[in-house]
């Protein structure tokens, strides 16, 4: 996959080369072509200094044959803008946006635009989100027994009713998110396309919702 990453400070040059190392095709684009010496001498993607949110900049990044793009410059409004022409103009599939401002991030949220607000694992949520992981780590309480997994709603789960995802799973769902809209479901729920569920389990059932979510209920009743 081609990823298009925009800004090239401590984030954006770790994505980048993180990227190129499991073995995508990068751009970074940066408006000082000074920080493209973050990515070191062994980065062979495209390096485009330019503006993030400009047509021409995105184009001469490959952002037309982008499955993802991620908006990490210092500047919430650029992010946020660059985000919305590749998503908008440019029909990017995966998108995320790194946003300071915590109250701004729930607000794009809600406009279907992953971003990231805590700095410390910026880079490890980034790189889920841009590569589609289905179910990823939230939290781990102190003794690291109990976990949150946000988990989302694959193509074999769609229909099926959430009871079924937690008998196969084992895990429980604290709340559903619907059209960036946080709701508690119940046993009864039916799950839609695009639904991420929040879903509490134990260590050692974390292997179990993995396989559960990829291949599906195989046969289940709905």
């Amino acid at each position: 996959m081609h990823v298009v990453v925009m800004g090239c400070g401590r984030v954006g040059s770790a994505i980048a080369r993180r990227l190129e190392q499991i073995g995508h095709s990068v751009a970074v684009i940066d408006q000082d072509p000074e920080a493209f010496r973050r990515l070191g001498p062994d980065f062979s993607g495209r390096q485009v200094t330019g503006l993030g949110f400009d047509r021409q900049t995105l184009l001469d990044a490959g952002i037309d044959s982008a499955g993802a793009f991620a908006a990490v410059s210092s500047g919430d409004n650029s992010n946020i803008i660059s985000a919305r022409v590749a998503r908008e103009t440019f029909g990017v599939q995966h998108v995320v946006a790194r946003i300071y401002d915590s109250k701004r991030a729930e607000v794009y949220e809600r406009m279907g635009i992953p971003s990231v607000a805590t700095v410390p694992w910026t880079v490890n949520r980034l790189l889920r989100e841009l590569l589609s992981v289905k179910v990823s780590e939230l939290w781990r309480e102190p003794t690291g027994k109990v976990l949150l997994m946000r988990v989302t709603v694959t193509e074999g789960w769609v229909g099926r009713k959430l009871a079924a995802l937690e008998a196969a799973t084992g895990a429980r769902a604290a709340w559903l998110v619907r059209f960036g809209e946080a709701q508690l479901p119940t046993p009864t729920t039916v799950l839609q396309d695009g639904d991420q569920l929040v879903v509490a389990a134990t260590d050692d059932l974390t292997a179990r919702v993995d396989e559960v979510i990829d291949r599906g209920p195989q046969g289940s009743e709905h």
